[in-house]
C-alpha cells in the first residue's frame, strides 16, 4: 500500500467512526508527521521502540505542547488499531504530564466596555450571543434561525464538541438585539451569514476580536473563547450552581467546569488574608 492509498483508508475508516471534520483534520494531521518521520515503505516493520523514538522526537527536537502530542498518540493509534490492525504495543515509557493552567477570563466591566466598541449591527450580535449565551466559536457560526427557540428562551447547539446536542439561554436583552440584526441583514439560514451566504467565517470574528480588544484598551490576550471562560465565570460569581454551568457549557465532566472556580472573583473574596489581622 502506497503513502496516498494508505491515507485514503485512514480518512475512510475516519469517515465510518462519524468523527467531525476538526476530528478528521487534526488525525490527518498527526498521520502526515508521523509518515513523514518514518517513510511509509517501513510502516508495517514498525516496533514499540520505533513508537518510542518517533514520541521522543516529536517532544524533544520538534517540542510538541501537551495538546498535541495527545493528539499525534491518538492519530497514531488509529492507525494501526483501526487501520492497519496492527495489535503493535503502545506501552511504552512516554510522559504526558497535562500542564496546569487557568483560563483567562475579563472581568464584567471589560466585556461591557468591549461590546461598547461595536457600532455594527451583526458584529456587536455576534459577540453578545458568544457572551451571553457561552458559546464556542464554531457554535456561533452553525447557529441557524431556526434554532432560536424564543418561546422557550433557548439556543438549540447542534452537534457540538463530541458529537453532542444540548440547550443554552437565550437572554431577553440578545433576543431583541437579534431581532434587529435580521430585520436588518436578513440571513437565509444561518443566523450570521457571509456576503454571498452560507457560514460567516471564523477568521473574520479573530480578526474583530483583535481590533476591538485594543478599541477596548483590554490587555489580555483574549480570544472568543475568552468569552465563553468569562461566561462560566461570571455565573458562578452569581451564585449559579455548577452542575447547571456543566450542561450549559456542554462540558462531558464536572472536573473540566470545576476549572471556573479557580478563577471566580467571589470565592476569593471571602477569604480574607491574614494581614487583616495585623496593624501595620
Amino acid at each position: 500500500m502506497n503513502k496516498s492509498e494508505l491515507i485514503s483508508k485512514y480518512k475512510h475508516h475516519l469517515t465510518l467512526k462519524n468523527y467531525s471534520e476538526n476530528t478528521l483534520r487534526s488525525y490527518l494531521n498527526g498521520l502526515h508527521i508521523f509518515l513523514d518521520y518514518l517513510k511509509s515503505n517501513q510502516i508495517k516493520k514498525v516496533t514499540s521502540t520505533d513508537l518510542e523514538q518517533f514520541f521522543h522526537h516529536a517532544k524533544k527536537e520538534l517540542k510538541y505542547s501537551y495538546s498535541m502530542m495527545k493528539q499525534l498518540l491518538a492519530s497514531v493509534k488509529f492507525l494501526y488499531h483501526e487501520v492497519l490492525i496492527e495489535s503493535i504495543d503502545f506501552n511504552f515509557n512516554i510522559k504526558m504530564k497535562k500542564p496546569s493552567s487557568i483560563p483567562e477570563v475579563l472581568s464584567v466591566e471589560e466585556v461591557q466596555r468591549f461590546l461598547s466598541t461595536f457600532t455594527n449591527l451583526k458584529h456587536k450580535a455576534i459577540f453578545t450571543l458568544c457572551y451571553s449565551a457561552g458559546l464556542r466559536l464554531g457554535e456561533i457560526l452553525n447557529i441557524k434561525i431556526s434554532d432560536i427557540d424564543s418561546d422557550r428562551m433557548q439556543i438549540r447547539i447542534h452537534q457540538a464538541k463530541g458529537k453532542k446536542d444540548r440547550y443554552s439561554i437565550l437572554s431577553p436583552k440578545v433576543l431583541e438585539l437579534l431581532r434587529r440584526y435580521v430585520s436588518e441583514y436578513k440571513p437565509k439560514e444561518y443566523v450570521f451569514e457571509g456576503k454571498d451566504g452560507g457560514k460567516y467565517s471564523s477568521a473574520s470574528v479573530q480578526q474583530l476580536m483583535r481590533r476591538h480588544r485594543k478599541k477596548a484598551n483590554i490587555k489580555k490576550k483574549a480570544t472568543p473563547h475568552t468569552l465563553r471562560h468569562s461566561f462560566a465565570t461570571h455565573l458562578l460569581d452569581n451564585g449559579t450552581d455548577i452542575r447547571f454551568i456543566q450542561e450549559l457549557l456542554g462540558h462531558q465532566h464536572i472536573s473540566t467546569t470545576q476549572i471556573y472556580t479557580h478563577v471566580s472573583s467571589k470565592s476569593l473574596k471571602d477569604v480574607k488574608s491574614p494581614i487583616e489581622n495585623i496593624s501595620i
